[in-house]
């Protein structure tokens, strides 16, 4: 069989015996729910900050400015506490990974999927019963408190539980639920909005129950990891569970790995200070910098802009459904071709192409209206051929976005940590992508205000730096079984090779043996869709 779990032998191109099992396709989408919940989140809250009943209720202020048409079109909704209703949630997210780190790794991935739902149907209901904004923002804090738990768990748990030559496909699961989330979102927002009453928004906020009950019923079922059974010490229940997972009773090779992977990671006492380390610097370099130029691809100006264009197309008060239905089915069916294409035709392909897609589109939005959309509110229209020419801009922004950065930002590092730094490096990953979500999400409304049109060349300037960073500093890491990463990646490149000859002192000197469980994805960047 040409795969094999999170593990192959020392010396080379060896791997070890794995079928594709219902158990592993079953959990892997149950998992998956996680991110189904997380891009609910994300898409609901930018419709219902623009239902009226509700901005009237928890902000007033923005309520005056929406209804006076005197103000610029790029300033209506710059407000700071409406902002904070939004990046209140990856605040919370990013302070909770830190415990769901300890989780992770104490009790183990199923767990802290369980808690992780259990915090998300805190948070839906009390964000669909909230009478004050001290209600709406506490919901929102639970919330991003199960986004950390989950965004933890769960691509760890995908990256250690798929077979090796699928495990990209598996583990952008996570990332395809997520635009699903904020397509059902975005749908129900339309619907919930034309209901009479006023009190659409708290049915909005309610749905997010169904997603959140998917994930907890999900994390009650699936089988723990076997990566995470023997960390713990339970060597014979590893072994039946991985004996489960692969379909065969060739395990012993597998179960041995993971058994010295995990003693020689017992030997690292202070994981977060490791990742520090000289040897440890390239993968904590790599998985940093995708974190933060995802969230500068400026997929949120885009998604943010839709409806305004598909309005000038004349489809008035629809334009919020059509701008949702057709951006959002771009962004599934694109996440699609990255699960189809990512293991055949690699990941800097991928991001290096968006690279180019993205900055294409970006510069040429920002050019039309530069030249052609008026900030002033009586004289927002587009030709109609210069508004449809805009729209084919936007879906190509939207496909190259959910093909490359969207999934791979964390696929990639899921595949690069040492298990010795696994946990602590997924730590980081979640932590540093939550922060500039929240920076993103905070400051983004008044960005748009002051740079107008401009934006979109600000973050197509960013494109432009990453995909230099893409070309030059990130290796390809397709096929690779994660436990030979160290000999066959990092040892072979110009520049991360000079890392690698573990002159430090101290800890153990990991070889390609224990690279061998890395696993966690992401992600989306969920909020990388806002």
């Amino acid at each position: 069989m040409p795969a094999g779990g999170f593990s192959g032998p020392k010396g080379g191109g060896t791997e070890f015996e794995a079928k594709i099992t219902p158990i592993v396709i079953i959990s892997c989408i149950m998992a998956a729910t996680g991110g189904l919940m997380f891009g609910y989140d994300v898409g609901v809250s930018g419709g219902v900050t623009s239902m009226p009943s509700f901005l009237k209720k928890f902000f007033p202020v923005v309520y005056r400015k929406t209804l006076n048409e005197e103000d610029s079109n790029y300033c209506k909704y710059d407000n700071q506490g409406l902002q904070l209703f939004t990046s209140s949630l990856y605040l919370a997210g990013l302070t909770s990974t830190f415990f769901a780190s300890f989780t992770t790794r104490k009790l183990g991935r199923k767990p802290t999927m369980l808690i992780a739902g259990v915090f998300f149907l805190c948070g839906t209901v009390l964000n669909a019963a909230a009478q004050d904004l001290a209600m709406l923002i506490i919901g929102r804090i639970l919330l991003g408190c199960g986004v950390g738990f989950a965004n933890q768990a769960v691509p760890l748990f995908l990256s250690e539980i798929a077979p090796t030559r699928i495990r990209g496909g598996l583990n952008i699961l996570f990332q395809l639920n997520i635009t699903i989330g904020i397509l059902f979102a975005n749908l129900i927002n339309y619907g919930t909005n034309k209901i009479t009453g006023g009190w659409g928004w708290r049915l909005s906020l309610g749905l997010a129950g169904v997603p959140a009950g998917l994930l907890t019923l999900g994390a009650i079922f699936v089988v723990e990891t076997p990566n995470s059974l023997i960390e713990r010490g339970r060597l014979e229940e590893g072994k039946s569970v991985l004996r489960r997972i692969r379909g065969t009773d060739n395990i012993e090779p597998e179960f041995l790995e993971l058994v010295e992977a995990s003693r020689v990671a017992k030997e690292v006492k202070h994981p977060f200070r490791n990742l520090l380390k000289r040897r440890n610097r390239p993968q904590l370099i790599i998985a940093v910098a995708l974190q933060i130029f995802q969230q500068f691809t400026g997929i949120n100006a885009i998604m943010f802009y839709a409806p305004v264009l598909f309005n000038t197309l004349g489809f008035g008060n629809d334009a919020a459904l059509y701008s949702a239905v057709i951006t959002g089915a771009v962004n599934v069916v694109s996440t699609g071709v990255s699960i189809y294409s990512v293991d055949k035709l690699g990941r800097r392909i991928l991001l290096l192409e968006a690279g180019i897609q993205m900055f294409l589109a970006q510069v040429a939005i920002a050019i039309i209206l530069g030249l052609k959309l008026k900030d002033d509110p009586a004289q927002s229209t587009l030709p109609k051929g210069l508004a449809i020419l805009v729209v084919v801009f936007v879906c190509m922004f939207v496909s190259s976005f959910a093909w490359s950065w969207g999934p791979l930002g964390w696929l990639i590092p899921s595949e690069t940590f040492p298990l010795e730094t696994r946990s602590a490096g997924q730590s980081v990953t979640v932590c540093v992508n939550l922060l500039f979500t929240f920076v993103i999400a905070q400051a983004f409304l008044s960005m748009l205000c002051h740079f107008k049109y401009g934006i979109f060349l600000f973050f197509s300037g960013w494109v432009f730096i990453m995909s230099f960073f893409v070309l030059f500093l990130l290796p390809e890491t397709k096929n690779i079984p994660i436990e030979e990463m160290t000999e066959r990646v990092w040892k072979q490149h110009w520049l991360w090779k000079r890392f690698m000859d573990d002159r430090e002192g101290g800890g153990a000197v990991f070889n390609g043996t224990d690279e061998k469980k890395i696993g966690h994805t992401n992600g989306f960047d969920p909020s990388s869709q806002l």
